[in-house]
């Protein structure tokens, strides 16, 4: 067994019920009743498909908001490391200038003699 999977599963053991509990269908189920209670139970299942319609578009909201915030995090990070990675370039190429100099300067005595 991967030695990343145990302590991942210890993890997430404790939460399994209640991820089970939310999981769980929270309307209400269809009875096999008399018709005069059909149109009650169609009238409230509408309902709670209605809450969980609204409940959704906030919660898909809130998620909206929460990547136009990662995204902008990630934009500023990719622009910090750019900038990082042309200096880097920058001292590669004047690091390769110094060596191919200090190399002439090193063999320019000996094609002298």
């Amino acid at each position: 067994m991967t030695p990343w999977l145990i302590p991942a599963l210890k993890a997430v053991l404790p939460h399994i019920g209640s991820i089970i509990s939310v999981a769980v269908p929270a309307f209400t189920r269809k009875k096999t009743d008399a018709a005069e209670n059909q149109s009650t139970l169609q009238q409230q299942q509408i309902t709670e498909l209605q809450s969980a319609a609204s409940q959704n578009a906030t919660h898909i909201k809130q998620l909206a908001e929460h990547l136009q915030v990662t995204v902008a995090a990630l934009q500023q990070a990719a622009a910090i490391a750019e900038a990082r990675q042309r200096r880097a370039i920058l001292f590669c190429i004047i690091a390769t200038v110094l060596s191919a100099v200090a190399l002439v300067i090193t063999l320019l005595p000996v094609s002298v003699l």
